[in-house]
């Protein structure tokens, strides 16, 4: 019996990969999740970047490739150095950074990003961010009608299910992330305190194609990670603060 227990927990620990903070690891019951896409959203500063960056590294320094799509100036050689502890060479050399200048350049990306998959030993794919210049593209779409809206949402959602088929049939993790925008408030609900509710850019289409849901909040400085959707674990938080090795576990008094 203690032999089953142990062997379970053995293939429940080869289903994750890990984070590069075991805080985190801990919190996620070993990782992140092998074969479907976790998909990190919050406003600006509040971590979405460092999350992403953090996984590249140590998924880098296991020597996997790492195909990172930067769509936002995010991957900051600086942060690796920081994380690495000053000897980033071999954690650089096994990332291949995109970097599209537009929503079409972003779907060429991902059509690449098929063809790299196959011929590579990767071991993580991430998008920071995913909804950067869809949000771009779809503000244009607005102004020219039904048809151009319905158009960019499609593109997305097939850039959505690319991702998805790449990660099952690699069996790995794939990260994105997205921005927020919030809910109108009326002047009374303002006054009366009340908090505008939190929505993903790209809305359903992202929540569709995640099987892994985590917001991010930063409230004067308080960062905060929720974890929204999963496959086999309850909503729970997670208090944290960004340090120079990654991130680490903060009880906010």
């Amino acid at each position: 019996m203690e032999n089953l227990e142990i062997n379970e927990k053995i293939r429940a620990l080869d289903s994750k990969v890990m984070t590069g903070s075991r805080d985190l690891n801990i919190w996620l019951d070993g990782g992140y999740e092998r074969g479907i896409i976790t998909l990190f959203y919050g406003p600006a500063a509040s971590g979405k970047s460092n999350f992403v960056i953090l996984a590249a590294c140590h998924c880098a320094k296991k020597d996997k490739k790492v195909i990172f799509v930067d769509t936002e100036g995010s991957f900051s050689i600086d942060r690796v150095k920081q994380i690495a502890g000053g000897i980033p060479e071999m954690i650089l050399k096994n990332i291949i950074i995109f970097k599209p200048n537009s929503f079409q350049e972003q779907k060429n990306a991902f059509l690449k990003i098929e063809k790299e998959s196959r011929s590579k030993n990767v071991g993580l794919i991430i998008v920071d961010s995913m909804t950067m210049f869809y949000r771009l593209e779809l503000a244009d779409a607005r102004k020219k009608g039904l048809e151009y809206i319905q158009r960019v949402n499609s593109d997305l959602a097939k850039q959505m299910k690319s991702l998805y088929e790449i990660a099952r049939n690699l069996d790995i993790p794939v990260l994105v992330t997205s921005q927020v925008y919030h809910d109108f408030l009326s002047e009374e609900e303002w006054i009366s305190g009340k908090e505008a509710g939190v929505n993903v850019v790209g809305g359903d289409i992202l929540k569709y194609w995640s099987k892994c849901l985590i917001e991010l909040k930063n409230k004067n400085g308080k960062k905060k990670a929720i974890l929204r959707k999963h496959r086999s674990l309850s909503e729970s938080d997670f208090n944290f603060v960004i340090v120079d090795e990654g991130i680490v576990k903060r009880s906010w008094l």
